[in-house]
């Protein structure tokens, strides 16, 4: 399955590349959200339902995108019923310095997990 989720990476990078203000950007970075085997507090856990919420995660792309330095900010979701190891989200920030990126990507991902998702971990015990 990493394989598969490193793949789609690659694809949203070469994506990114051909961006016609690409020539703009000195960095991408990105982030690979995955189910882990245990919850937060310790327990075992033997996957997640997963649900996304379109209208609020193009607006926090839009957000993200209009920072300066930003050229693109692709994101991708899985939602469902995913197992331990199924890739969640995947976002990759474009951009002209790491002063820029890195925060942006930061943002995005807290924004991603705090205001367009919904999870529940399903419990291994």
């Amino acid at each position: 399955m990493m394989t598969k989720t490193l793949s789609e990476v690659n694809r949203m990078v070469r994506a990114i590349r051909a961006h016609p203000d690409f020539h703009k950007a000195g960095m991408i970075a990105s982030h690979l959200g995955v189910v882990r085997s245990f919850s937060r507090g310790g327990r075992s856990v033997s996957g997640v339902d997963v649900a996304f919420d379109d209208e609020k995660l193009n607006r926090i792309v839009r957000d993200i995108k209009s920072r300066h330095g930003i050229v693109d900010v692709p994101i991708e979701t899985n939602s469902g019923k995913l197992k331990v190891r199924d890739p969640i989200v995947t976002v990759v920030v474009a951009g002209d310095i790491r002063d820029n990126v890195f925060p942006a990507l930061i943002d995005a991902v807290n924004r991603l997990k705090s205001e367009a998702v919904a999870k529940e971990e399903n419990l291994a015990d």
